[in-house]
């Protein structure tokens, strides 16, 4: 563990306080700086150390939307989210969220309440009790603890933060029986503390492994007698910063991105092929390649088969750098295998390419050439309503600076996965990836602009967003101008075709759809109902800087979507 070299006042420890009270502390020491719960009878003693700290504090209106707004905070801002759960009902509503976060490797920290230590899996039928809490959310989660007696609080704490910072985040989970919460701990360690805000800069750190010189020497020994490389990027990759390109030059590689990693090369880079590894043209340039280099990418099929017809292959020497050592043979089983961190693993191999470069050794794999043809195998492919889909996202990234776009499982999601390219990192997200959860949108979308004060539009079905929808009123409550645009397709429409293909009848998928205008009303937002593309930019510029949520309720079958499908500028 590296050590601070900041000189930090130590707080009296002679002065009465309780293990929630120290909690707080510790919290606010490791940076915490929001936390999302509802308080409840077991757990409102968490909160009586909160005004003594600048942690600000969030009400969402159910539990599961409080991991969602913890999961879209990270996302957008790169800064764990914190969330205070109450024994038993809590800890199940939440688990969805946590089960999105651990497929997708987001950090959480969910703390909870247990009954007492005496009590504690004892059957009696005591308020909320589960059999078994800890063995239930150990599922969904990296790790789950059990403080038993104050004095083991500070080193729980830090191990939760060593995983964040130091292996493939996740959830972590930990609880704290009533009677503990309550306990004195005057007597147990206190954090130093801080000076100014940015002595979190220096806070002890664990960092994730670095490459191993050796195998960095490998991998560009086995580049050398490539003649068709690939590079395939992942979310693992979301903070490498411009040697993430600078590598795909000097490679002179066709390069993919996970939905999780757009932006990571700008817009129309002529070595990108987007997110497009799920298509038949950008399969076959991966198929055909006969080295592919994949760094931080689990190469699960929610980015490289979406269509889930098993037709994705990896026939070349596979290359492998990730954080997880036992990811790193999984799905597919890597030729060479790094255990690092991805950007410590990229900017090593610049180095050393740079230094090849200097005496002589380029690289011309032809993959402009490669790239061009599939953009124009993709293009044959598009259809009107992919197309429209597109360009309204596209409209709304060219009209609104800096805006982060926070999706459900809903089509224009869909068609944006694979034909929306984001400006930067951390502004394109969603819940169809990894576990593929419903109802994300909405709450992951008030996180994310909690943790980044950006502007956001919340992408979500009329279906999907009746699992969150009292979490409008959150939103409301907060003033957060908040664009959801709703996308209408008269109930669960992605699931309604799958029936129809599949000669099924359609039962459960054409559900009755509320008055969105009503409802909106009712929860203190704006409500615009979108039918024309002037109307679209007229609004965005008045609700952007307002003070209130907004619903854009789009109709799947609008005639001026036809119309922008002749804006659609991909792989182009």
């Amino acid at each position: 563990m590296m050590q601070s070299t900041k000189t930090l006042s130590i707080s009296p420890e002679t002065q009465s306080l309780t293990c929630g009270e120290l909690l707080v502390q510790w919290l606010e020491y490791y940076g915490v700086e929001t936390v999302f719960g509802i308080p409840g009878v077991h757990t409102v003693e968490l909160y009586r150390g909160l005004p003594n700290t600048d942690i600000r504090h969030i009400t969402p209106r159910h539990e599961q939307g409080a991991g969602f707004m913890a999961d879209g905070y990270y996302r957008a801002s790169g800064k764990v989210g914190v969330c205070f759960i109450i024994t038993g009902p809590g800890m199940t509503n939440i688990m969805t969220a946590m089960a999105q976060a651990l497929a997708d490797s987001i950090p959480m920290l969910v703390i909870s309440s247990i009954n007492k230590v005496k009590d504690t899996g004892s059957g009696e039928g005591h308020l909320h009790e589960l059999h078994d809490q800890q063995g239930m959310v150990s599922k969904v989660a990296l790790t789950s603890k059990t403080i038993w007696q104050p004095e083991s609080l500070p080193k729980v704490i830090a191990e939760a933060f060593a995983l964040f910072n130091g292996a493939r985040p996740g959830p972590v989970h930990i609880q704290l029986p009533i009677d503990v919460i309550t306990a004195d701990a005057s007597h147990v360690e206190r954090p130093p503390r801080l000076n100014t805000p940015a002595d979190h800069l220096s806070l002890p750190s664990v960092m994730r492994p670095l490459p191993n010189p050796a195998q960095l020497d490998l991998i560009i020994q086995s580049l050398k007698t490539a003649k068709k490389p690939v590079l395939l990027y992942g979310g693992g990759c979301v903070d490498v910063d411009h040697h993430a390109q600078k590598l795909a030059e000097i490679i002179d590689a066709p390069t993919f991105l996970t939905i999780n990693a757009k932006g990571l090369l700008p817009p129309a880079h002529p070595l990108s092929l987007g997110s497009n590894q799920s298509l038949a043209a950008g399969r076959a340039v991966i198929a055909e390649a006969d080295w592919v280099l994949a760094i931080g990418t689990e190469l699960g099929e929610t980015d490289y088969d979406v269509f889930f017809n098993g037709e994705f292959q990896i026939n070349g020497t596979l290359v492998r750098i990730d954080c997880d050592a036992a990811q790193l043979q999984r799905p597919f089983r890597a030729d060479i295998a790094v255990l690092s961190d991805a950007q410590m693993a990229i900017s090593g191999l610049c180095s050393r390419l740079e230094g090849q470069i200097l005496n002589g050794q380029t690289f011309d794999h032809q993959a402009l050439s490669r790239v061009n043809e599939a953009k124009q195998a993709l293009l044959e492919d598009v259809t009107t309503d992919f197309a429209g889909q597109n360009a309204l996202l596209q409209l709304i990234r060219d009209e609104v600076k800096d805006v982060i776009f926070v999706g459900d499982s809903t089509q224009p999601v869909y068609s944006g996965n694979l034909g929306f390219e984001a400006l930067a990192t951390r502004r394109w997200f969603n819940s169809s990836t990894g576990f593929g959860t419903l109802g994300y949108g909405l709450p992951a979308a008030i996180g994310a602009m909690v943790g980044s004060n950006a502007p956001v539009v919340s992408l979500i079905g009329d279906g999907g967003i009746q699992f969150t929808i009292a979490e409008l009123i959150c939103a409301a409550e907060l003033e957060l101008p908040l664009i959801v645009l709703l996308w209408n397709n008269q109930g669960y429409g992605e699931i309604r075709r799958y029936m129809e293909e599949g000669g099924l009848p359609l039962i459960g998928v054409n559900i009755k759809t509320p008055k969105f205008e009503s409802l909106a009303a009712g929860f203190g937002a704006g409500y615009r109902r979108i039918s024309a593309k002037q109307q679209l930019l007229d609004a965005l510029k008045q609700d952007i800087s307002g003070n209130q949520p907004v619903i854009y309720e789009v109709d799947e079958a609008d005639a001026f979507l036809v119309e922008m499908a002749k804006d659609f500028t991909c792989f182009t």
